[in-house]
């Protein structure tokens, strides 16, 4: 299993962007899919996690302003972010599991990690 994220940058408060992570080694699908992000002297936090089923669940932090997102055929979950603040400016992670998460928003959950993307949002 391996993952591999991209599409972050610098951004305007207020700007968007569309995090990539590219998934190999394993059906895309079949596992529970998550978006970490951790910011200086801060834990790890889950942002935005889809199910096996396909449902979705945001932290109350992004509700409304991010949208995951995965295009099976070509083994890529997104994370689309609009109306960007700064205080989402941390590393994004995207993370994989492949057995049941009771809660898919925990870090602790999750086996596999990329090697995360910087995100930096000026005021």
């Amino acid at each position: 299993v391996q993952l591999v994220e991209s599409g972050g940058g610098s951004v305007q408060a207020g700007g968007s962007l569309r995090l990539s992570c590219a998934a190999s080694g394993f059906t895309l699908s079949e596992y529970y899919m998550g978006w970490f992000r951790q910011a200086p002297g801060k834990e790890r936090e889950g942002v935005a996690a889809r199910y096996r089923d396909g449902r979705t669940t945001y932290a109350d932090s992004v509700k409304g302003r991010f949208t995951i997102s995965t295009d099976n055929a070509k083994r890529t979950l997104y994370l689309q972010m609009n109306s960007l603040k700064p205080e989402d400016t941390a590393t994004y992670y995207c993370a994989a599991n492949q057995i049941w998460v009771p809660n898919p928003l925990h870090r602790s959950w999750y086996q596999y990690w990329g090697q995360g993307t910087q995100v930096t949002v000026s005021s």
